[in-house]
């Protein structure tokens, strides 16, 4: 079929509906004449709730959602990948979500440490329940934003890529552009991945694993790189053009322009939302991998990363939201392609619903494995050896599933 041909049978549903990815930088706006309304009818307690908007939109509204409308069900053809790659329209709903996100990191910095605020209703400051659902609202567009800047940091464009540590400066996590690039997508369903969960690892084990071992990681790559360029890493002359250190350069100036604005007391809001924010990310990252395994081949390397290595969803509204990054399949394929032109996959293992949804369910490890583990044995016919297995568990493990206990369990 010609592409002339293609345009004509085939739309991009989604087109206008990627702007749904404004909600979540643009929800403390909006949230804020609601608590105006709730403050004049003098329901004060009831006005504090809209400040948590950020954990009820994850933990809530999306999965409902997600569970209303389904799954999304389009591919783009052949025909028109690249037509769709270079609609410009598309960036710019992601080049869109910057300045939101930052004019929402400046109202959330002066709603939270602000002693007069009565042209909201609220005499005085606000009360510490919340100012805790506001810095965790802020941060859930922070963690959002990882995604943002996950898009545009695997980009060629300099602009795009300049914009992801941009985006990334918020939750001062600058180094995953650098980490998740070179380092996640080389090691990605290996054990030597921090950013890949194992079988039998909760949750809480997997968290410092990886938000520790993506941070030795990106200063080791980005080291390897200066020294292949004869610069040394460890030269002051060298750290801006190091690109772990500018990047959390970027959240340094931020952050103190802020608390030099805001003062002292901005602190607590700083470290909540960014906690909070790369959490989100690492919980997502712990998803997408988990308990799958690239075999290694005769020659000690690993088969090449395919479909099969990374869990899949294509649950509309999480999708929109997100950017198509639970396409996460076809991505790890085609690791520069822009969201809009990602695929569902049918050859890769599927989640029962979308992110959103089981976000909430890495925090108790016990519905977690309840829900994932047998799919995970079901993907590899039940062969328990095919399994990227927590190493302090293997053998108990590997018994559990009645498989021999291989000489590197037993050492």
């Amino acid at each position: 079929m010609s592409t002339e041909a293609a345009a004509e049978v085939w739309r991009d549903k989604k087109r206008y509906l990627w702007l749904m990815g404004l909600i979540a930088p643009t929800l403390l706006f909006t949230m804020l004449p609601m608590i105006w309304v709730m403050n004049r009818l003098g329901w004060h307690v009831a006005a504090q709730l809209p400040f948590w908007i950020g954990p009820i939109l994850v933990y809530i509204l999306l999965p409902a959602l997600d569970l209303r409308f389904g799954a999304d069900g389009q591919n783009p053809p052949d025909e028109l990948m690249a037509q769709l790659e270079s609609d410009r329209y598309y960036r710019y709903c992601t080049y869109a979500y910057i300045p939101c996100q930052y004019a929402s990191v400046v109202m959330g910095a002066y709603l939270f440490t602000a002693t007069d605020l009565s042209w909201l209703g609220v005499e005085g400051s606000l009360s510490w329940f919340a100012k805790i659902g506001l810095a965790l609202s802020v941060g859930t567009l922070g963690g959002v934003g990882i995604n943002t800047a996950h898009e545009l940091g695997h980009k060629k464009d300099r602009l795009e890529r300049w914009l992801a540590k941009i985006t990334l400066a918020q939750v001062c996590y600058g180094h995953f552009y650098i980490e998740h690039n070179r380092g996640h997508h080389v090691r990605v369903a290996t054990p030597e991945d921090p950013a890949s969960g194992r079988f039998g690892e909760t949750f809480w084990e997997f968290l410092p694993r990886s938000v520790f071992g993506g941070l030795r990681s990106a200063w080791q790559l980005e080291a390897a790189r200066l020294r292949r360029l004869d610069k040394n890493p460890a030269d002051p002359r060298t750290w801006l053009s190091n690109d772990v250190v500018n990047a959390w350069l970027m959240s340094v100036v931020l952050w103190g322009v802020l608390i030099a604005v805001f003062g002292p007391a901005l602190i607590p809001f700083v470290i909540i939302q960014a906690g909070y924010g790369f959490s989100l990310l690492e919980s997502v990252n712990y998803i997408e991998h988990y308990g799958l395994l690239r075999q290694t081949r005769a020659n000690g390397r690993y088969e090449r990363c395919t479909p099969e290595h990374s869990w899949n969803s294509d649950h509309l509204v999480t999708n929109l939201f997100l950017y198509h990054l639970q396409r996460h399949s076809d991505h790890h394929a085609n690791p520069t392609r822009r969201y809009q032109t990602l695929r569902s996959m049918d050859e890769a293992p599927n989640l029962p619903s979308g992110y959103a949804s089981l976000i909430g369910l890495t925090y108790l490890p016990p519905l977690w494995r309840a829900l994932m583990d047998h799919r995970v044995l079901a993907h590899y016919d039940g062969d328990i050896t095919r399994v990227n297995i927590e190493p302090r568990r293997r053998a108990k493990i590997l018994a559990r599933y009645g498989a021999p206990l291989d000489e590197g369990a037993a050492a």
